[in-house]
């Protein structure tokens, strides 16, 4: 079961969402933060396996601040229309958007967070700045290194493609040095973006494999 609804954010700002429910009771929830694409097909999509997977998901759309109910597909013109956006992102309003879908899903189990490209970088910084996580998961998120020196309140996984041209492994490996404690994977083939199967880099072998270690990992850590 799922729907698009309305969650509001602790400063008041109102932003939409899509929320997916599992058909049995649940074993917890997970927010799902999107990429520059929007709360598109692909991201409810996570969201509707992640239900499947038995967890509530709610994808806050953090794009809304600045340009209400954006999506967008994966053309070469769509995907330099959604980099126009990015001199519009404040993390600390990402936050808040998140910890907005964090709230909704109170109440259903053990909480995780998931994200992708720029949702990846925010999936990583809701571990380190949002309480009430058990366990967080980025998948080829760019500017993590550039945030490696806070640290996760909660167990955190990483997934990068060796072949992604906007992460170098020189950049992976300061994230391996300062994190530790993290579960980082790096894919031989995959360039960035490998895990979206609507994408032309998409992998269908690393991104099957990252998203099994992903359940692996949210079995283990979001235990009630």
């Amino acid at each position: 079961m799922s729907k698009q609804f309305t969650l509001t954010a602790a400063d008041k700002h109102s932003l939409g969402a899509y929320r997916a429910d599992p058909a049995g009771t649940p074993k917890g929830g997970m927010v799902v933060v999107q990429e520059i694409f929007g709360v598109n097909h692909h991201i409810r999509a996570v969201c509707d396996r992640l239900a499947a997977l038995g967890y509530v998901a709610v994808a806050p759309a953090v794009f809304d601040r600045f340009v209400r109910n954006f999506e967008s597909g994966y053309t070469p013109d769509e995907i330099a229309h959604a980099r126009s956006y990015l001199g519009n992102l404040n993390w600390d309003h990402m936050m808040a958007d998140i910890a907005a879908a964090q709230g909704d899903l109170k109440g259903v189990g053990p909480l995780g967070v998931v994200g992708f490209c720029m949702g990846g970088t925010a999936a990583f910084l809701a571990a380190c700045r949002i309480p009430g996580f058990s366990a967080a998961v980025a998948f080829y998120g760019g500017m993590i290194g550039k945030f490696a020196d806070e640290k996760p309140k909660c167990p955190i996984q990483m997934h990068f493609g060796e072949k992604d041209d906007g992460i170098p492994m020189s950049v992976v490996d300061e994230i391996k040095e300062k994190q530790p404690q993290a579960e980082i994977y790096t894919y031989p083939d995959a360039p960035h973006g490998f895990y979206c199967d609507e994408r032309a880099s998409y992998r269908k072998e690393a991104g099957d494999l990252a998203w099994k270690r992903t359940q692996e990992f949210l079995t283990k850590h979001m235990k009630k």
